[in-house]
């Protein structure tokens, strides 16, 4: 789990980027993977799909196991959790600007029939 700014910062900034995001939905939806395997999805070279993966790996989402020669990845959801916590903070906030906002608009559009 991400329990500090620092870590925050490196998962939006592992998040960031389409690439990461395209292997983050592939552990997601078909589970554990070899560099390989990841790697054959794009048109970028094994290294860069390699530094793409230290990315996420430093950011705590992805974790790797060595089985001899093979490297696998899998997903770790943590630091997604903490993410969704501190957007649902804003979400909160933004929901309750649009409530006052639309209570607002409604007083304004009674005070204006009333006047006629």
């Amino acid at each position: 789990m991400v329990n500090n700014q620092r870590g925050l910062d490196l998962v939006f900034g592992a998040l960031a980027d389409p690439t990461r995001r395209a292997i983050l939905h592939r552990l997601h939806g078909r589970g554990p993977a070899t560099v390989t395997e990841l790697a054959d999805l794009f048109p970028v070279s094994l290294p860069a799909v390699s530094k793409h993966l230290k990315v996420l790996e430093r950011a705590g989402l992805v974790r790797r196991r060595v089985e001899g020669r093979v490297h696998r990845l899998t997903l770790r959801a943590g630091p997604l959790e903490d993410v969704a916590d501190w957007v649902s903070h804003y979400r909160r906030f933004w929901s309750e600007r649009m409530v006052a906002l639309e209570h607002e608009l409604v007083g304004k559009r009674t005070k204006r029939g009333t006047r006629r």
